[in-house]
């Protein structure tokens, strides 16, 4: 049995989330309370239910405290389970909730909405630690689907590695574990006939294939992961996410982020470029 746990922000995108795995054949439940967890997956299985995917948040609050021992005691029945924790930055967040026009879950009639963000991520933070965290603050809808489908499909019995390039001038992505700045590099932008160009073209790879140090900055990076990666498997974690920046996200970013995904062929590998409009695919 699968269960996948979509949690996060309020207006971060959870109902696409759980919309789009509704979709893909799962059975989806929302808002169901984490102490409820074990004997409704227990009643889902009687009916034939192998896929479930579920929401947990803020609206169960008073029984969030039993999210992680009730995680863990489903893991111990072999019950394949994902947490997907979806967050965006609050600037985006107001923005969302001043174009929809809707009330935030925690309004009490005397907190902001900017004030109810931020009571929302503290309430969630021990949440957010337990999973794969999604910044979807730069995501289009359609983006965020073609993602939780790839994460839903991926081999829970591998740690799974997200690549993200990103831009500077656009905010460092939210969900980030280690980030890597290559502002530093020849930039291909100053170059007219190059600048519409992405990172995945190939007269852009030609260019960086030329420059040294973009060759220096990649044999570093790999380095360090290959050093690294291998502890994070050690802690039994799921999902590492590297991004990659440089200051428009669209060649620097992209090219390494496509070069180092690459080269970890025997890793389970998902690629993302923020600022081309969310994933390039899985190797």
């Amino acid at each position: 049995m699968q269960l996948i746990l979509i949690s996060g922000l309020s207006g971060s995108g959870k109902s696409v989330a759980l919309r789009v795995l509704e979709d893909s054949g799962y059975y989806c439940v929302d808002n169901l309370p984490p102490s409820m967890l074990a004997d409704a997956i227990a009643l889902y299985h009687e009916h034939g239910h192998s896929q479930i995917a579920i929401s947990v948040d803020t609206r169960s609050a008073p029984t969030l405290a039993a999210l992680p021992n009730a995680i863990k005691a489903l893991r111990a029945l072999d019950i394949d389970v994902r947490l997907l924790y979806l967050e965006a930055s609050t600037d985006i967040l107001v923005k969302r909730f001043s174009e929809t026009r809707r009330r935030h879950p925690l309004s009490n009639g005397h907190l902001t909405v900017e004030e109810c963000i931020r009571l929302e991520r503290e309430m969630l933070e021990h949440v957010g630690e337990l999973g794969h965290r999604i910044d979807t603050s730069h995501l289009s809808a359609n983006a965020l689907r073609g993602y939780v489908k790839l994460l839903a499909g991926a081999d829970s019995s591998r740690m799974t590695v997200v690549f993200e390039s990103f831009g500077f001038k656009h905010g460092i992505p939210l969900d980030a574990d280690f980030v890597f700045d290559v502002r530093c590099l020849p930039n291909p932008y100053y170059e007219e006939a190059l600048r519409p160009l992405t990172g995945r073209d190939q007269a852009i790879c030609d260019f960086f294939a030329g420059e040294p140090e973009v060759q220096a900055m990649e044999d570093d990076i790999r380095t360090f992961l290959a050093t690294w990666l291998p502890r994070f498997k050690q802690d039994n974690r799921s999902y590492v996410t590297i991004a990659i920046g440089c200051t428009g996200g669209q060649h620097r970013s992209v090219y390494l982020t496509e070069r180092l995904a690459a080269s970890l062929a025997d890793e389970q590998v998902l690629i993302r470029h923020r600022q081309l409009g969310g994933r390039s695919g899985d190797h």
